[in-house]
């Protein structure tokens, strides 16, 4: 088997100061959203930029949890 699609595929439980690095990454990215929300106009592109910064999240969380 793959090692990579074995490490993608499972669940991986926070470790010791995870937790912590994921809030971290969460309240700048909100910080982000809400200057994106407030200051563009209520567009297909606003919606994409939001979506966007909730994908990089997800994916700079899924970099703590599957490689440290």
């Amino acid at each position: 088997m793959n090692p990579q699609i074995e490490n993608n595929f499972k669940y991986h439980g926070p470790k010791p100061g995870q937790p912590e690095k994921y809030t971290a990454i969460r309240e700048k990215a909100k910080e982000l959203a809400v200057l994106i929300d407030e200051t563009t106009p209520k567009s297909r592109e606003q919606s994409l930029a939001l979506t966007k910064l909730e994908e990089a999240v997800m994916w700079a969380n899924a970099s703590i949890a599957r490689n440290e």
